[in-house]
């Protein structure tokens, strides 16, 4: 069916539902798409052009990892997600900073939220896209200490490796309760407010991470994760990301 053809059919039933106020039961067919779809020529015409552009702009190489990175690699931090997790510090700081005068002190994002790998060989825009195919965005949150401490004790219970940056330092014991925890090296200070960059799904309260509700101001960047990472990448010729031991759990 051309275009010509769609729009004739669309303004034929626009039509035919005016004229039929009373009408009673409307039916509709199943379209499979598969291989027996044959594309519209036309269409295909019209949009190629766009596509090319698309592709050679998403193909653009920005960086080279010279291994692969899975979120699957560590049970309380990875590689992957320290990586976003600084990249997020990093390259947010400075837009919060001007617009405030502050400071973020730490990120936590979510280990859900890592979509894809980081394969080993060169680094595009397509692998940004790939990773965070979502369009949350950068938020950060005024967080009272008490807060804080709700986020270690969530941290803690849900054994899952959610990304946070380095300055925040998470050890746990052989029990898996937590030892010790702290920002910038310091004890969390109850009375103090904390500026905690997060993306905005997580702020709402997705993945269970109701302390964010309980905030004292938010300040939102308008920056989404995804373009994060491009700016991230294209600073550095190779990326290296690793494990270390801003979140761990001992053994003894």
């Amino acid at each position: 069916m051309t275009i010509k053809h769609t729009l004739k059919l669309c303004f034929l039933l626009l039509i035919f539902s005016c004229a039929s106020p009373n009408i009673s039961k409307i039916e509709g067919k199943r379209l499979n798409i598969d291989e027996n779809l044959k594309s519209d020529e036309a269409i295909e015409a019209f949009i190629k052009p766009y596509r090319e552009h698309v592709n050679k702009d998403m193909d653009n190489v920005i960086s080279y990892a010279p291994e692969t990175y899975t979120k699957g690699d560590g049970k309380y931090n990875t590689a992957i997600g320290n990586l976003m997790a600084d990249a997020v510090f990093s390259e947010g700081n400075p837009v919060f900073n001007k617009r405030t005068g502050k400071n973020i002190d730490f990120v936590l994002l979510n280990h859900g939220g890592i979509r894809s790998i980081i394969s080993k060989g060169d680094i595009t825009t397509r692998t940004a896209y790939e990773i965070m195919p979502f369009e949350n965005s950068v938020v950060v949150a005024e967080l009272k200490g008490e807060q804080i401490n709700e986020m270690i004790q969530y941290l803690s219970k849900a054994k899952r490796a959610h990304p946070i940056s380095s300055q925040l330092q998470l050890t746990l014991d052989k029990d898996g309760n937590i030892k010790s925890a702290t920002v910038h090296r310091e004890p969390i200070d109850t009375t103090k407010t904390y500026n905690v960059a997060t993306n905005d799904y997580l702020y709402n309260g997705g993945d269970g991470m109701v302390f964010f509700s309980k905030n004292e101001g938010l300040h939102v960047l308008n920056y989404k994760i995804r373009d994060v990472l491009i700016d991230n990448f294209k600073k550095r010729d190779t990326l290296n990301p690793k494990q270390d031991n801003r979140f761990i759990q001992l053994n003894d």
